[in-house]
């Protein structure tokens, strides 16, 4: 990792600790206020417990001009990107990502969309509905090591993350609160429960938590349709196409829409953030994740719309190229941070759990 930024969000740690003045706006302030002195890895913790809700800076009297020139949502954001691209696996991809990550999402789309449409003859034998298209077994082919080998990535990101921040023993309920905050987007809620400052400056909204909770809820509305279908064909025989009313449809749709919607609604408040108040290197590559999200989404319910005409296999080819560029660069990406995130409040439930 950088030593200049970790020194850095150092340096405005200690002078926040002494202040104290925003103590009950966050998850960040109690874990920093529990601390004298900060190693590297509790530089690292408090970085991915910071969701940039950014209600400290615009509270705060020691930003500029000021000769402290505080700007901790800044600091502690470049400290967690850098944290991601650090334990990464392999970490150069994770690095270009941040850099380059409109053209790297836009190339893999495209390519990978004329991939699907040049062995298009793979699946002509004899399939229904998409599998006209693309064979259920060539399906399996490309996508089982496509999830396979991104999730042994995060994990070996994750561990790395972990032993960083001495995270110890996980016990049952550490997990469970953690789950608890993830799944309410407690902390997008700020201390006093007013919502954030992401995109009013230092007017509170709960924006960001709500478009948060659209974008998590409709990808793993998607996960469980792809999931339940998975079920459906191997256990209990009953291979795809659906119907509209069958689980898999039902959660597709119902999760395509949030995910749709939610990427969109974010993509617009970023754009209305002040962005010297979060990681302006990020910024790039936050904007193509979000986009390629976003358009997951939006391609299989184009598909849904349109699986019936003659634009399907077009369509099939577009969404199943992004939906395999979304999971090859789920490591390096801001997807990333959920897992990071969690891992962050895991170790926060222990640390108060062991100080009681």
């Amino acid at each position: 990792m950088q030593a200049d930024l970790i020194q850095e969000a150092r340096r405005q740690a200690e002078i926040c600790n002494a202040c104290r003045y925003c103590e009950g706006y966050c998850s960040v302030f109690p874990s920093l206020h529990a601390k004298r002195a900060f190693t590297d890895g509790d530089i690292t913790q408090l970085a991915n417990l910071c969701h940039n809700c950014r209600g400290c800076y615009y509270a705060c009297q020691y930003t500029a001009p000021h000769e402290f020139d505080l700007n901790l949502p800044a600091a502690l954001a470049e400290v967690r990107r850098d944290s991601w691209e650090s334990f990464a696996w392999p970490q150069t991809m994770a690095r270009r990502f941040n850099t380059h990550g409109g053209a790297i999402v836009a190339a893999l789309v495209v390519g990978f969309a004329l991939i699907f449409a040049a062995i298009r003859a793979i699946g002509s034998a004899g399939g229904e509905g998409f599998y006209a298209v693309l064979s259920h077994n060539a399906m399996v082919a490309i996508f089982a090591p496509a999830f396979v080998l991104p999730l042994l990535s995060i994990l070996i990101s994750v561990r790395r993350y972990w032993r960083e921040v001495g995270g110890k023993g996980v016990k049952f309920a550490d997990i469970s609160g953690a789950l608890g905050r993830a799944a309410k987007m407690q902390d997008l809620a700020a201390g006093h429960g007013e919502g954030c400052n992401f995109e009013e400056e230092d007017r509170f909204s709960h924006g960001r938590r709500h478009v948060h909770q659209a974008i998590m809820y409709g990808f793993l509305l998607c996960f469980a349709s792809t999931t339940v279908a998975t079920l459906m064909h191997y256990v209990m025989n009953m291979p795809a196409p659906y119907p509209l009313l069958s689980l898999p449809k039902l959660f597709g749709l119902s999760g395509g829409v949030l995910l749709t919607i939610g990427c969109i609604k974010m993509v617009a408040l970023k754009l209305r953030s002040d962005r010297h108040v979060g990681d302006a290197k990020a910024w790039g590559g936050d904007i193509a994740f979000v986009a390629l999200l976003g358009f997951v989404g939006f391609s299989g319910l184009a598909l849904y719309a349109l699986g019936g005409t003659a634009l399907m296999p077009l369509l099939l080819a577009v969404h199943l190229g992004a939906v395999l560029t979304f999971f090859l660069l789920t490591p390096f990406t801001k997807m990333a941070h959920g897992f990071y995130r969690l891992a962050a409040l895991i170790r926060d439930a222990q640390r108060k759990r062991l100080s009681d």
